[in-house]
């Protein structure tokens, strides 16, 4: 079906048709010719007529193609963001684990890495929280990561990364202000590569052989430097060894929504 042509609109309505209802001489001077005329210097301005584009031709297909859809990457213009620290949780913040191997321990949280991890490290003592029908806005769905600490001493758990996606933070502090955590950045949790060696055909047949890898010493000593003015601290507070040493867990009767931390 072809299209429906735009009907015309004429400034000079016709009186009957081919009849307008003003004359030639009327409409030059109504839509302002004159004007333009006067200005191109008593004739209308010219324009050229562009040459048609030349069309390309289409590129030839190759005489070689792989065998297999190859993916391309997509663009990606994305830029990336420090991660944002949930108002909660603050340096010397006590943090309670919801998961991974120390799950429902209490740590100190240290300062947040660049990678947006939090740095902590543990602690250890009874201390339930107290429950108010208050519901607690702790627990947020961001995934911002920091350092964070036991002390290991105290409830076994070393200086360790974890994402902030899976911690609550509480109202109890720690004063950390004589604790040194400058060194501890992202490439100190890094793991060493190591490639692997090729193995002899007797090699083979025997299997992976896992050796138990020793923690270093450099570790060890770092670990203890953080331990010892953040002990000190703890010790001043009543009840906060404790409070630290124990692990949380949901008893019966108690509601995770009315829990104030």
């Amino acid at each position: 079906m072809a299209a429906r042509s735009k009907p015309r609109v004429t400034r000079n309505a016709e009186l009957v048709r081919g009849i307008g209802k003003v004359s030639r001489s009327k409409m030059y001077h109504k839509r302002g010719l004159w004007a333009i005329k006067a200005k191109h210097g008593g004739a209308f301005p010219r324009h050229e007529k562009q040459a048609p584009a030349e069309e390309k031709a289409p590129a030839k297909a190759p005489k070689f193609y792989p065998a297999d859809d190859v993916k391309r990457p997509l663009a990606n213009t994305r830029k990336p963001k420090p991660t944002k620290l949930r108002a909660s949780i603050t340096p010397g913040t006590v943090l309670i684990l919801l998961a991974g191997r120390f799950m429902g321990k209490r740590v100190v949280f240290l300062k947040q890495l660049a990678s947006g991890l939090l740095l902590v490290t543990e602690c250890d003592s009874f201390f339930p929280e107290i429950s108010h029908c208050f519901a607690s806005d702790d627990v947020e769905t961001h995934f911002p990561v920091g350092l964070f600490g036991g002390p290991f001493k105290i409830n076994g758990v070393p200086l360790r990364r974890v994402n902030q996606a899976y911690v609550i933070a509480t109202s109890t502090k720690v004063d950390i202000s004589g604790v040194d955590v400058e060194k501890f950045d992202d490439k100190y949790f890094a793991k060493e590569v190591q490639r692997k060696k090729k193995k002899g055909e007797g090699e083979f047949f025997e299997g992976d052989k896992q050796e138990a890898k020793a923690l270093p010493q450099e570790k060890k000593d770092d670990q203890k430097a953080v331990d010892a003015p953040l002990i000190k601290a703890i010790e001043g507070v009543p009840d906060l060894r404790s409070y630290l040493a124990a692990r949380f867990s949901l008893r019966d009767g108690m509601k995770p929504h009315e829990l104030v931390f």
